[in-house]
């Protein structure tokens, strides 16, 4: 709690019931972040048509086997490379380092699906490294030689991880340059090598920073829709398409959905039971820090290399690609309706950042003024909207919204004898507002670690003065938190650009932005007209990566 609304035990807690503004907003805007949880849990234990026994005896096992072996699959290889990456990066000098330092995160800007795409694009039998090979060995048909399968679960691991990979390098990095370096000189001294410095010393004291890494990594992969569907992989979240849009039963997407929520809680709370009894502190301010070492002959290119392979993989080979499409058709850049998803997306990702941010400000200042609980018990909860799948708000969104709807234009065609359509779900209203929920939990953790960092002197002051609440947000926090806050916008930004499972599920009608415009041609293998929207995508990205990195850096130092 702010220390401006402390108080001794011995005080008695009087109980106002005077409207407070900044309360009422808090709980306003966090009941609304948590409303498609809600519905979700309502509309799975209230379905219409209930079709949870046939699921369980048909499709569930394998949505759960594949979603499973996916989690798996990326948390174990993002780990590696994110974390091996890391402890190189950190530890020692070698070629190339120093841009491999920054170019590791580059495929953040690099969207799992546009991965697949370029992926299948390159190695499937028609594609360029296939015919290559029969050109060079005389193979005519598949059965003359063997090639690993391109649309696969493997392949689906291997995209994937190469996407997510810099949840866990990013994390791991900052934790590795934050520990002292006396640490490693006196295990030195005692004699331990390389492997017993990373296994002693840096891995047990990163692996807070590595497990939340790999766990966001696991929650992007149940996310997926876009690669996992062009790879042919059925997982939770494409049997919620399935279920919902084929089949036609909302119930039984919203059960998928609670089962997919359900996985994402469970692998949060594994992770927070592991570390539960275990302590990890940071280094004293006085100690030194980690001098790398320089690595030599053919140990610093074999570092190089290592460092370079993931970077290949998640971002050099599908901006290559993609770039490759973009350039021998120009013409597509021409192609009706690129430019109006490109303002689509750019209006509906701007107007969510806004609201985002502007929203996590009210909710955290406001509880922090609130001397009541219930904003401070909901504050929490918020951060469920960025664990929980696109789809399944998608489905906790629309189906109380267009209730609403319908409800709303009844109203006023009674009252006026006009009628306004659909106001929400016929708009892009609620694209916003799935954008908003989604990553409300991102803007939320910006603007409470930015308050954090204010002297609670200076608010005490403005106050002291006469300056009311508002004024005090308007005059000492915002100026103090506007890097901060420029960042949230920019990162909510990037990743309401890059959301697909949401967006497919919400926009109305001949409603395309520029990642569904991705997924439409790319499904139809037409990933030539496809391109360039993908690469607006991935160059609206970089951006943002850029700016990562180069806060990052500032705060890690001349590393």
């Amino acid at each position: 709690m702010s220390p401006m609304t402390d108080r001794s035990p011995a005080e008695p807690v009087r109980r106002s019931f005077r409207p407070d503004p900044w309360s009422a907003a808090a709980v306003l805007i966090a009941a609304l972040v948590l409303l498609p949880v809600v519905a979700v849990i309502w509309l799975a234990f209230n379905p219409v048509d209930n079709i949870w026994p046939h699921m369980m005896s048909t499709t569930l096992p394998r949505y759960l086997t594949n979603t499973g072996l996916l989690m798996a699959g990326v948390g174990v290889l993002t780990a590696a490379v994110g974390t091996g990456a890391a402890w190189l990066v950190t530890m020692y000098r070698f070629p190339g380092a120093r841009v491999l330092d920054i170019a590791l995160l580059l495929p953040l800007a690099v969207p799992a699906y546009i991965g697949a795409y370029a992926l299948v694009d390159l190695f499937e039998f028609a594609g360029p490294v296939q015919t290559m090979l029969r050109g060079w060995m005389g193979w005519v048909t598949p059965r003359d030689y063997w090639f690993p399968p391109v649309r696969s679960r493997g392949a689906a691991v291997l995209v994937l991880s190469s996407a997510y990979y810099p949840y866990v390098y990013l994390l791991a990095r900052a934790a590795f340059r934050e520990q002292s370096g006396n640490a490693y000189e006196v295990a030195r001294a005692l004699g331990a090598g390389p492997w017993g410095m990373f296994l002693r010393i840096g891995l047990p004291l990163a692996r807070p920073a590595i497990a939340a890494g790999v766990a966001l990594a696991c929650m992007e992969t149940v996310n997926d829709f876009g690669a996992v569907s062009y790879f042919g992989v059925q997982t939770l979240t494409t049997g919620i398409f399935s279920v919902w849009l084929t089949a036609g039963n909302a119930g039984g997407a919203a059960q998928l959905s609670l089962v997919s929520l359900a996985v994402i809680l469970a692998l949060m709370g594994i992770e927070r039971a592991g570390r539960r009894n275990l302590r990890f502190h940071r280094a004293a301010r006085q100690s030194r820090p980690i001098q790398p070492r320089r690595l030599r002959g053919w140990r610093g290119w074999l570092a190089a290399l290592l460092c370079a392979l993931p970077f290949a993989a998640g971002f050099v080979l599908p901006v290559s690609v993609i770039l490759y499409h973009a350039l021998t058709k120009p013409d597509y850049w021409l192609t009706a309706g690129l430019a109006r998803a490109l303002w689509h997306t750019l209006a509906t990702g701007g107007l969510a950042a806004v609201l985002c941010v502007s929203a996590a400000l009210v909710v955290v200042y406001g509880t922090r003024l609130s001397r009541r609980r219930l904003p401070q018990l909901l504050l929490p909860l918020t951060g469920i909207g960025y664990a929980a799948p696109g789809a399944v708000l998608a489905v906790g969104l629309l189906i109380p919204m267009a209730a609403l709807d319908h409800r709303v234009a009844d109203a006023l065609l009674w009252l006026t004898g006009h009628d306004p359509g659909l106001i929400l779900t016929g708009s892009a209203a609620l694209i916003v507002l799935a954008y908003v929920v989604r990553f409300f939990a991102i803007a939320q953790g910006a603007a409470d670690s930015a308050m954090d960092r204010i002297a609670p002197s200076l608010p005490l002051a403005a106050r002291s003065l006469g300056r009311t609440s508002g004024g005090v947000l308007r005059a000492i926090h915002l100026p103090l938190m506007r890097g901060s806050v420029g960042v949230a916008l920019l990162v909510v930004f990037v990743d309401c650009v890059k959301e697909l499972p949401a967006t497919l599920l919400l926009r109305p009608f001949n409603y395309d932005t520029l990642a569904t415009r991705v997924h439409e041609r790319a499904s139809v293998e037409a990933l030539a007209e496809a391109a360039p929207a993908a690469l607006l995508v991935m160059g609206v990205s970089l951006i943002a990566v850029a700016l990562l990195a180069r806060s990052t850096r500032a705060e890690g130092g001349p590393h």
